[in-house]
């Protein structure tokens, strides 16, 4: 078996990624990971889809200056706008967005005859991506989707545990949960899962579904079928960076690692 121990890449509009990247580390626990978090032009949702494939491109030719041997791309506007122009521009580079991994593990989630919420940002959502996708693969499943595009803005902040985080849900869903009664809630962006706590809470009875799970997943399947798996005994280094090292940041990678070591820098990126 060939033994790869080249950093896998991880990128996100800011820190909303971590919690993928939290889920990448709990399964590959020796595979080296570099994370960049774009936290200084956080967040993505709201941009020109133009914006976002810059941006995009200049994060990955940061990651490829780091030798990462695959991309994930953690983050559902990007996945959602950006992931083909990516494969496209940078055909040697595996990589691996958010959202079709998710669709792809509804099957072993959902019930048949039942209804998908997805929430997400205004371009995910604008963009009709996981609404074609789950049509396609499960065409009994009834999609509906809400953009929530402050969600962000208050989690980049630090606001996620916050009474005005609280009016926000109410004010985005319950008009949208209660005309449509969804029994699934998908979590379409990677920011989301730091108020997965209040919308259980709120909408006790709709099952939330977190994609970073299922990305962790298809990553595990992509480095053995590409032969790209890190020694098993390999102890995984960390090493993060972003445009703007924000005390929200900091706070949410220290919680992520909790005792372990890591390195975190700044690193600008040019417009």
């Amino acid at each position: 078996m060939n033994i790869d121990n080249r950093p896998i890449g991880v990128f996100d509009s800011g820190l909303g990624g971590l919690t993928s990247l939290k889920r990448i580390k709990a399964l590959l626990p020796n595979e080296n990971i570099i994370y960049f978090g774009d936290t200084a032009r956080t967040p993505y949702g709201s941009k020109s889809i133009d914006t976002i494939n810059r941006f995009s491109q200049q994060i990955t030719e940061f990651l490829l200056t780091r030798d990462v041997k695959m991309i994930a791309i953690a983050c559902n506007t990007v996945s959602a706008a950006s992931l083909e122009l990516l494969k496209q521009k940078y055909p040697e580079v595996p990589f691996i967005g958010i959202i079709d991994p998710m669709v792809a593990s509804l099957p072993d989630l959902i019930k048949d005859n039942s209804t998908v919420a997805v929430i997400g940002t205004e371009v995910t959502i604008k963009s009709k991506t996981y609404e074609k996708a789950i049509k396609q693969s499960l065409p009994k499943i009834k999609v509906i989707s809400q953009a929530c595009p402050l969600f962000v803005t208050l989690i980049e902040e630090g606001l996620h545990d916050s009474p005005v985080m609280d009016a926000l849900i109410h004010y985005y869903l319950d008009d949208f949960i209660t005309e449509n009664q969804p029994d699934y809630l998908i979590l379409g962006c990677t920011h989301y899962p730091l108020i997965k706590h209040k919308l259980a809470s709120i909408y006790p009875g709709i099952i939330l579904l977190d994609p970073a799970f299922s990305q962790a997943e298809k990553i595990e399947e992509l480095l053995i079928c590409l032969n790209l798996r890190a020694d098993s005994e390999q102890k995984a280094a960390y090493n993060f960076y972003a445009s703007d090292l924000s005390t929200t940041f900091r706070q949410m990678i220290g919680t992520i690692m909790l005792d372990e070591q890591y390195s975190l820098k700044f690193t600008e990126l040019k417009i």
